[in-house]
């Protein structure tokens, strides 16, 4: 497959012709034209820097063969679209277009004690990577390719070193990164990579660019 990053958690995963959309959010201004051109968009949860209704709702009304999946939430603000929208929950399993996609976990990670807590589920895509949404899920079994959350007001640089070295990918890619200046980004991929307490390198790959995995 070939990886597209695009701004903060949106990643575009391309496979024979086919792409998939994970978390088209509001911090990506193409976001729209990414879920039209889709099989399929996988929301990890309902936060706006994952989930843009906006665009996501003008993709399903341009597309009448994209399908969009996540939790209940999803659903309740997109509608069903003749179950084109649907809701999944830790331990479904589907395929669509090319892709074969497992689902894992249940909520957000804790910001304060005064938020409430929210379903976020993460997406395992051919076996090989895996979009955690904003949790540090350890899917428990091999994962090639981790998209790895570094900022974000629930964000640790403890619990995050000790995620990495619990689900020990064989490479990750930094996400969630809109927080952090150029100099944070690069520092923390030093931390969390083998230089500081990481076990495999943490690649910084701007908004655009792409590589295969």
């Amino acid at each position: 497959m070939e990886l597209t990053k695009y701004n903060h958690a949106t990643v575009v995963l391309e496979q024979d012709g086919a792409t998939l959309v994970i978390d088209p959010g509001t911090f990506t201004p193409e976001g729209a034209d990414l879920a039209t051109a889709a099989v399929a968009v996988l929301v990890t949860h309902e936060h706006f820097d994952h989930f843009d209704v906006d665009a996501v709702r003008a993709a399903l009304d341009a597309n009448d063969a994209l399908v969009v999946r996540g939790p209940a939430a999803i659903v309740d603000q997109l509608g069903a679209h003749d179950g084109r929208v649907a809701a999944v929950s830790a331990g479904d399993a589907f395929e669509v277009g090319p892709f074969s996609v497992q689902v894992f976990g249940e909520e957000h990670a804790v910001i304060h004690g005064d938020i409430p807590t929210i379903a976020n589920v993460g997406y395992l895509v051919n076996g090989a990577v895996f979009h955690p949404g904003d949790a540090y899920l350890v899917p428990g079994i091999p994962v090639q390719t981790l998209l790895l959350p570094t900022s974000g007001p629930w964000t640790s640089t403890a619990e995050a070193v000790d995620y990495v070295r619990a689900v020990s990918p064989e490479h990750a890619v930094q996400i969630h990164e809109a927080m952090l200046s150029e100099l944070g980004q690069q520092s923390a991929a030093r931390f969390l990579g083998p230089d500081g307490l990481g076990p495999v390198p943490v690649q910084i790959l701007p908004a655009g660019e792409s590589i295969t995995v």
